[in-house]
């Protein structure tokens, strides 16, 4: 495949808030758009910082419509330091291992990206209010990022980009005026990805989501990106192409760690991304979330929620992986009516789900390809169960039961369902702001 994938100088009309981003495969042509709302610091898109991160942002963007052919060659029409190299590689190859291993593309360690040195003198760190964008998702883990916040007495302002749905109905919940972003995709790339010869799936919508919320951190002067990533999105799915791909890959310390440097060094340390929830399991998340019935119905983890064409149904289709394991966990921490109020109906209770249960908790193929938790958490919450009474019963509990002990033995259990309530000491939260949240997660 001879073609290159280009991305072409990103512009910001202050007057408008719309910022524009041009693409281009082969002989195709791409136009995408984001649309911030009013109230923005005209002076703020003309620093040098906004003008990097416009950059930064194009490159991340671009993933949507590389991927329509998935060529060899990058090539970027701005200047990119070494690291900024490295960090665009990372979301080219890493944030795409799932589409990569899911259309047999061998592509690691084989793309390259073209683009000037870049030598300008040393950005002027711009003045920003010490506040923080909260991205909401509208599942459970932005929402006990809120909880934490509030009750830290942090200042957030919850932020979305094309909100829908769940992401609405929390918000509202919420009662703090939002910040939405509107995001339009060409929907030349949409069609294309529909037709043979060309390539779809999954892309890393936590980086691209990140690079946004940075823009709209500068424009409308927000010191922090608050994140809601717990340790588990860490747990890659499957060996391909001689390294792990991870469905969640953006949402990983590793890649944490990667696009928080870069937001620091692209404005003189003068913005800061981090997830409150790195420290804690999904499980513990869980608990966290069940202290309170605020979110109980307008929130939704299901991921047929979020399709690009909308979706208008129920909050939980009860028969995706998702569903399930967010069911799963809640379980042992959920009074067992508030659970099945929520969902609609008990998960637990039908046979059908059984493969997708054994999937979530290592007793048969692989991790799934969406944002579930740990293999030997799910297992370990999953035994937690055989334990109570108003679950032993139900038949995916009692069809599992005896595989889970055959395979990990009660006492392996037992101590996973201990350590999923320590915190680990792995994450970027800074000091100040961990010390003030830390004992409201207990």
């Amino acid at each position: 495949m001879t073609e290159t994938f280009t991305i072409e100088p990103p512009a910001f009309d202050a007057m408008t808030g719309v910022a524009t981003f041009r693409y281009g495969v082969g002989d195709l042509r791409f136009i995408e758009l984001l649309r911030f709302p009013p109230g923005s610091d005209a002076s703020a898109s003309e620093t040098t910082s906004f003008g990097k991160l416009l950059d930064l942002t194009a490159l991340v963007l671009g993933v949507s419509y590389f991927k329509l052919r998935a060529p060899f060659v990058i090539r970027a029409a701005f200047p990119l330091t070494g690291e900024e190299r490295a960090f665009a590689l990372d979301v080219y190859e890493n944030g795409l291992g799932e589409f990569y291993a899911r259309n047999d593309l061998k592509r690691f360690g084989l793309i390259r990206i073209e683009a000037e040195d870049d030598a300008r003198p040393a950005i002027v760190p711009p003045v920003l209010t010490d506040r923080a964008l909260l991205p909401i998702g509208g599942g459970k883990d932005s929402l006990v990022s809120l909880q934490l916040l509030e009750a830290a007495g942090v200042d957030f302002t919850p932020f979305a980009v094309n909100p829908k749905g769940p992401i609405l109905g929390s918000v509202d919940r919420i009662g703090r005026p939002p910040l939405y972003v509107t995001r339009t995709l060409d929907p030349e790339m949409i069609r294309l990805g529909k037709v043979p010869g060309y390539y779809n799936g999954h892309v890393p919508s936590t980086a691209i989501n990140s690079m946004i919320a940075a823009l709209a951190a500068l424009l409308y002067s927000y010191n922090r990106i608050v994140l809601s990533n717990e340790r588990s999105a860490s747990e890659g799915n499957m060996e391909f192409d001689g390294r792990e791909a991870n469905h969640q890959h953006s949402k990983s310390l590793a890649f944490e760690q990667l696009i928080a440097t870069i937001l620091e060094h692209a404005t003189g340390r003068s913005l800061q991304l981090f997830s409150l929830l790195r420290p804690y399991s999904e499980a513990r998340i869980a608990r966290i979330f069940s202290r309170v019935q605020r979110f109980d119905h307008v929130f939704s983890s299901c991921n047929e929620n979020f399709k690009l064409a909308g979706h208008d149904g129920p909050l939980w289709c009860g028969k995706c992986p998702k569903c399930h394991f967010v069911f799963l966990i809640f379980a042992p921490v959920m009074e067992k009516q508030r659970l099945v109020e929520i969902f609609g109906q008990n998960l637990l209770s039908q046979p059908s789900h059984e493969r997708s249960f054994r999937e979530l908790t290592g007793l048969a193929g692989q991790k799934p390809w969406e944002c579930v938790g740990e293999i030997e958490e799910a297992a370990a919450c999953l035994y937690t169960l055989t334990k109570m009474p108003e679950w032993a019963d139900e038949p995916i509990v009692s069809m599992l039961k005896p595989d889970l002990l055959a395979q990990y033995g009660g006492q392996r259990l037992e101590d996973a369902l201990a350590e999923l309530m320590i915190d680990s000491p792995e994450h970027l939260i800074p000091k100040d702001i961990f010390e003030r949240v830390a004992p409201h997660a207990l």
